[in-house]
């Protein structure tokens, strides 16, 4: 694991998110303080967790980061902020409750601007040296995505004719979840885009945001494509799961990913009997793209022979993607688990189409993940477009 972590961590330049966030962070209703009276690390605002933090010695820090429940994939959130009356050298160290980091830290000073953080692997603990000032930090896992930030990012998608910005239902603990809608009266094929299923996946966020923004932009491509197609995006499934800070799951401590063929979730459930709704009006489910992330980039896809419709059609967009962007290794694993309970599966069973789950690398280069998803985005419209027969290979 240290490997990986000392790697990995090369290919994350300063960047990420300038758009449309706001440097008010929401609060966290459920906020923990560490403090030695002079120095505070807190987690007073919306997706911040540490856990469990004491004082051993001065101006040194242990945080033991404790999952949601268990047995749970590991994904060992945090985020935190850091203040000082005046300025001190402070060291935190970070271990995991029976598991291992799977993050490292980054550092930004306004909530969007984030750089690397420099950090030392001691066996299974992650070991932190910086100056805590009056100026206050944040430290987490990966770039702050909050609930807010999806709504600001939706209201600059909505300035544009015909893209709507509507409640789809409320979640376990009655956040909103929204919908984002293209809707064209003369067609009736829908692409669907599911995102933050999974609290910590911010890379899976950081491609779904251009991918969106690139189908629904004023190019010819995009206006040809809805024309005949609309489009359906519910980016944010899982509003009190990222709210909390959780690893992996919602507020009821189940995987929502692996709940979409018994629907025992209210988040899931919403959006089944919205896909049903449009189906029983006439319209058409087409195509269904799910955004997540792991430890790199990879698509998981249904196979050829599984029976739905247009059979290569994902072979085809993907190859695609790989002639375009041959320094970008494209890699494709099928699979069928009909008794996992995964979207993706549930597209292909319930309306015999293709999906896919996107991933993205934890530490992919975020300027990097733009160009797949605006490339993959602009294949994907040319490929549902073309007279291409997709049922051969």
């Amino acid at each position: 694991m240290k490997k990986i972590l000392l790697t990995c961590s090369l290919l994350l330049s300063s960047i990420l998110l300038t758009s449309c966030a706001s440097t008010q962070l929401e609060q966290n209703d459920n906020a923990q303080t560490c403090s030695n009276g002079a120095v505070r690390l807190t987690t007073d605002f919306a997706t911040a967790r540490m856990d469990e933090c004491r004082l051993v010695a001065t101006n040194e820090y242990l945080i033991t980061l404790v999952p949601e429940n268990t047995p749970i994939n590991s994904s060992p959130w945090y985020a935190f902020k850091i203040q000082a009356d005046q300025d001190t050298d402070i060291t935190i160290t970070m271990k995991v409750s029976g598991d291992e980091h799977r993050y490292p830290p980054k550092i930004s000073f306004d909530g969007k601007e984030w750089q690397l953080q420099k950090y030392t692997l001691q066996g299974d603990r992650l070991i932190i040296k910086l100056t805590a000032s009056k100026q206050s930090v944040i430290i987490a896992a990966q770039e702050v995505i909050n609930n807010q930030y999806y709504v600001d990012w939706a209201k600059k998608l909505t300035a544009k004719n015909q893209i709507t910005h509507s409640l789809l239902g409320n979640s376990t603990q009655g956040r909103p979840i929204y919908k984002i809608e293209h809707r064209n009266k003369n067609a009736n094929e829908w692409l669907v885009i599911l995102g933050r299923q999974h609290p910590p996946e911010i890379t899976g966020a950081l491609a779904l945001f251009p991918f969106v923004e690139t189908l629904l932009s004023t190019s010819k491509l995009s206006q040809d494509y809805l024309e005949k197609h609309n489009v359906l995006v519910i980016p944010n499934i899982n509003p009190d799961g990222v709210y909390a800070g959780n690893w992996r799951n919602n507020a009821n401590g189940l995987d929502l990913n692996r709940d979409w063929n018994n629907f025992s979730q209210i988040e899931t459930t919403l959006i089944n009997n919205y896909l049903q709704q449009l189906v029983k009006q006439g319209q058409k489910i087409k195509f269904a793209v799910d955004f997540h992330s792991t430890k790199h980039d990879v698509f998981y896809t249904m196979p050829v022979d599984y029976g739905v419709e247009e059979s290569y059609f994902v072979r085809h967009w993907l190859g695609d993607l790989d002639r375009q962007m041959p320094n970008f290794n494209v890699v494709i694993k099928p699979g069928n688990n009909p008794d996992l309970g995964v979207s993706k599966q549930y597209f292909s069973d319930t309306f015999g189409v293709h999906a896919i789950t996107y991933e993205m690398g934890d530490n992919t280069d975020r300027n990097e993940i733009k160009r797949i998803a605006f490339n993959s985005a602009n294949l994907l419209m040319a490929n549902m477009l073309s007279d291409i027969d997709h049922n051969k290979e």
